[in-house]
C-alpha cells in the first residue's frame, strides 16, 4: 500500500500562544532529549532554564493535524537566508511526511531566498534535509550547518 505525503489539507500551522508552552516543552523533551544527551549530556535544570528563556510564542508556530498539535516550527523569515531555527514533530507522527511537507512549504514560501538550518550531528534528520535539497555548508563541533538554494555573495 502506497503512503501519500501530507498535504496542506492534512496539516495546518497556527501561531503559538502562551497556552502552548506546556505542549512545546513536552514536545521538545520527547523529540530532542536523546540527541542533547548524546551531544552534551542531559541536565534537567539547565534544559528547563534554557526552555524557559527561549520559549517565545510570537515566533513559534504550532503544527496541527485535525486540530490537534503534533509539532512546532520556528522560522525567521526576516533574514537572508531565511533561518529555519527549529522543527519538532511528535515522535508518533515522525516518518509520515509531515517534516518534509512543512520544510518544503518553508522553502517555497521563502520567495527565492535561500533557507539555512543547523542540525545536531547525532540527529538522523540530516538525511531528510539532504533529500529535500539542503547541502552542508559548514560545521561546528556539534552541528552541521546546511543551506537550500544559492547563497549570493555581496561584493562591495
Amino acid at each position: 500500500m502506497m503512503r501519500t505525503e501530507p498535504t496542506a489539507s492534512t496539516f495546518s500551522l497556527r501561531p503559538a500562544t502562551p497556552n502552548d508552552k506546556v505542549f512545546c516543552h513536552e514536545l521538545h523533551w520527547r523529540t530532542m532529549r536523546d540527541y542533547v544527551e548524546a551531544t552534551w549530556g542531559w541536565d534537567e535544570a539547565d534544559q528547563s532554564q534554557r526552555f524557559e528563556a527561549g520559549f517565545d510564542p510570537s515566533r513559534t508556530e504550532i503544527i496541527e493535524q485535525d486540530g490537534k498539535p503534533i509539532g512546532m516550527l520556528i522560522v525567521d523569515r526576516t533574514t537572508n537566508p531565511v533561518r529555519l531555527l527549529s522543527i519538532e514533530i511528535s515522535p508518533e507522527q515522525q516518518g509520515l511526511g509531515y517534516g518534509a511537507a512543512i520544510i518544503s512549504r518553508v522553502v517555497r514560501e521563502s520567495a527565492g531566498k535561500p533557507v539555512w538550518l543547523q542540525v545536531l550531528k547525532v540527529n538522523p534528520a540530516k538525511a531528510l534535509y539532504e533529500r529535500l535539497g539542503f547541502v552542508s555548508i559548514g560545521e561546528t563541533a556539534t552541528h552541521w550547518q546546511m543551506l537550500h538554494g544559492p547563497l549570493r555573495e555581496h561584493s562591495s
